[in-house]
Formats: structure tokens, C-alpha cells, sequence
């Protein structure tokens, strides 16, 4: 029976692409919006993603990485002191100006100090130059987007042995680091801690952004960062907890969730529309052979499986090419590294029970009426 079922579905070729492209169309839109919106949260986070540390402790007001609320230098140290904790160190990050010296071309970037003795938070993988050169006075190491950004007018790009210029200060840049892009700020350059303090970031009264912490040896993370916290009066967060604090944030402040949602919703009712409607009419059509088959003596439970298996094949099929369309537009974006784009297996799997879902409401409307078919109808002129 559902050998039978296949050959009526693709008999008629012009409802089967129609039905296989809404399913497509609706695949494509929920699986492409909701990859984009991972990979724009995932922006949001960078910081995260570009400094490695297991424990972040920020002043007690910071809800989001993104942040600059500076605290104390003396934080540190309590910080180091507080049971359980292996090593604190200090971390500047923050939002200021620099400029290519030989064609006055200026950025926004955003520059992370370091602490110049365990270099704790270095960026993970270095495609040109050495970390330890940061140690070197006025240097910098700059991320690849930085490159993109400021060869812009160049003859060469920018590379290993160049200049910048932050706060009126000449920096030499000693190494081009591999990171995540920032949604807030721009290119990620590294320096020391103390040299960005003192040296090119605008000056206030604080200037530690955050402390980076590990916790001893046989600790959790969590369970420091809360003794971090009682200790301190600070707020102390997991990398995983910073990273969902940070996309909270952007909910409740940001209308960017609200639009992909729409987007990812008219998704479904387009597939639902379009494949309900389709998959009703090809039933019309075929009511007369299903009728044959029922007077035949094929139960009616039967037929109405035949036709879910018809809806289940066309959505997974639509499905199919919906989510290969999907994968080239995401490989396409990551190459240009300008789309925000992210794929965790969740989206193709919620898509996927999506579509299903689609498929069998589409069915319905069939079922139903083939409940209520008379045999009889075979004979009708």
C-alpha cells in the first residue's frame, strides 16, 4: 500500500513540487533565521569566546559581558584571596579609537589589556607572530577582522612589524590573532593590562573591567565563583552563566529576538498554508482512486495511513532540500566572516519536528474526508 501510495503521490508531478516547495520554502526560512539568530547571540558573547577564563568576576550592577563597570584594582587581590580560588587576574576591556598613521584611517576597536605576567584571557590561536611578544613595550596584537578594517586604503594589509596609533600613541603590531567577531565595538586588539591603563585607554577613576579567575584543583567553577561572590560583595559568573546572562540581556533590551521569532513564525504558516491546501486538493483529485481502493475492501485506517505516509514523504523530502539550501547559505556566510551565522544541532532537529508537525496537520484535512468516503463513488459518472 504505500508503494501504491508513492506512485499516486509522484503521478502528479505538478502538486508534488508544489507541496515539496512549500515544505522546502518553510524549512528554508525557519532553518536560515534561526541560524542567523544564533549566530548574531553568538556575537554578543564574543568576548567570551575570544577570552578564555572559567571564572568572570564583574562589579555587582553588570548583567551582560558587554558591559564596563569598572571596580577597584584592589579587587584583585581580594578576589585572590577568597578560599578555593587557584589564580585571579586583572582584565581591561573597553571601547576606544585607533588610527593607521599613514593614511589617517579611523576605527573603532575594542581593546582588551592583559595581564602581563601570566597573559591569563590571550587569544587561542595566533595565525602570524608569537603571544610572548606582547610582553614587548608598545606592542599589540590584533585580530583579523583589525586587518580587514584598517588595510582599507592600504597598498598592503596591514601585518607583523606595522603601526597603529591608540590615544595618540604609537603601537606596533607584534601578531595577528583568529577570533570571534564582537556585535558590540569592533576588532579585537590586544595589549597588556598595564599598558592599557596607563597608556591608551581613555582615563577614569577605575579602570579594572573584570577579573578572570580559575578555580583550585578539584573545585567547580560555580561553587567558587558563589564563594567569590559571598566573600566579595562582586558578582562572580561561569563562563556559562555570563554567556546566558549576556543573551538575557539582549532579550529583555534588544527587539532582535522579537524579529527573527516573526520571521521564523511566518516560516511556519506559509509551509502550513501552502502544504494544507495543496495536500487537500491532491486528495480531491484522487478521491476517486481512493475510493476504488476502499471498495476494493481496503480498510479505511489503512488509507488514512497511506496518506500521512504521502505528507511525512513530501515533508521530509522538502525538508531535505530546504536544509541543504540552508547549509551552502551558511557556508557561503562563514567565508565572508560579515553574516553572523551559527548551527547548533537543536535548529535542524526543532526544524525537522516542525515539519513533521506541518506534514501531519496537512494530512488532516485528507484523512477526514476519506473517513467519510462513500465506495460507492467509483461508480458515479
Amino acid at each position: 500500500m504505500y508503494l501504491v501510495a508513492l506512485k499516486m503521490l509522484f503521478g502528479d508531478q505538478s502538486k508534488y513540487m508544489m507541496l515539496v516547495s512549500g515544505m522546502a520554502f518553510a524549512t528554508l526560512l525557519m532553518a536560515q533565521q534561526s541560524a542567523l539568530f544564533c549566530g548574531l547571540m553568538s556575537w554578543t558573547y564574543s568576548p567570551l569566546v575570544n577570552i578564555s577564563a572559567s571564572i568572570w568576576v564583574a562589579d555587582s550592577k553588570v548583567e551582560q559581558v558587554n558591559e564596563n563597570k569598572p571596580m577597584r584594582d584592589t579587587d584583585a587581590d581580594r578576589i585572590r584571596s577568597v578560599d578555593g580560588v587557584a589564580w585571579a587576574a586583572p582584565l581591561y576591556q573597553g571601547i576606544v579609537v585607533a588610527r593607521d598613521p599613514t593614511n589617517s584611517n579611523f576605527k573603532f576597536i575594542t581593546l582588551v589589556g592583559l595581564d602581563a605576567t601570566t597573559l591569563a584571557g590571550a587569544p587561542g590561536r595566533i595565525v602570524q607572530g608569537t603571544l610572548d611578544d606582547l610582553r614587548r613595550p608598545g606592542t599589540a596584537i590584533i585580530d583579523e577582522f583589525a586587518v580587514e578594517r584598517f588595510s582599507e586604503g592600504r597598498d598592503q594589509p596591514i601585518g607583523v612589524g606595522d603601526l597603529l596609533e591608540i590615544n595618540d600613541n604609537q603601537v606596533e603590531v607584534v601578531g595577528i590573532c583568529d577570533v570571534q567577531r564582537p556585535f558590540i565595538g569592533g576588532p579585537f586588539v590586544y595589549t597588556t593590562y598595564d599598558r592599557a591603563v596607563s597608556t591608551y585607554a581613555y582615563k577614569s577613576r577605575k579602570m579594572l573591567t573584570f577579573v578572570l579567575a580559575e578555580p583550585a584543583a578539584g573545585l567547580s567553577p560555580t561553587d567558587v565563583a558563589r564563594r567569590i561572590e559571598a566573600g566579595t560583595g562582586l558578582k562572580a559568573f561561569t563562563r556559562e552563566e555570563f554567556r546566558w546572562s549576556t543573551i538575557r540581556w539582549f532579550f529583555r533590551n534588544t527587539g532582535i529576538p522579537m524579529v527573527m521569532g516573526i520571521t521564523v513564525f511566518i516560516g511556519l504558516v506559509v509551509g502550513m498554508a501552502i502544504s494544507a491546501q495543496t495536500f487537500y486538493s491532491f486528495v480531491l483529485e484522487n478521491t476517486r482512486f481512493l475510493g476504488a481502493l476502499k471498495a476494493m475492501g481496503t480498510p479505511t485506517p489503512v488509507l488514512c495511513k497511506m496518506l500521512l505516509f504521502q505528507s511525512v514523504a513530501v515533508g521530509l523530502i522538502g525538508y531535505g532540500i530546504g536544509i541543504g539550501i540552508t547549509v551552502a547559505f551558511g557556508r557561503m556566510a562563514l567565508s565572508t566572516r560579515q553574516i553572523p551565522y551559527a548551527m547548533p544541532w537543536q535548529v535542524p532537529a526543532i526544524v525537522l519536528g516542525i515539519v513533521l508537525l506541518i506534514s501531519s496537520v496537512a494530512a488532516l484535512g485528507g484523512i477526514l474526508r476519506i473517513a467519510r468516503l462513500e465506495p460507492a463513488i467509483v461508480f458515479r459518472a
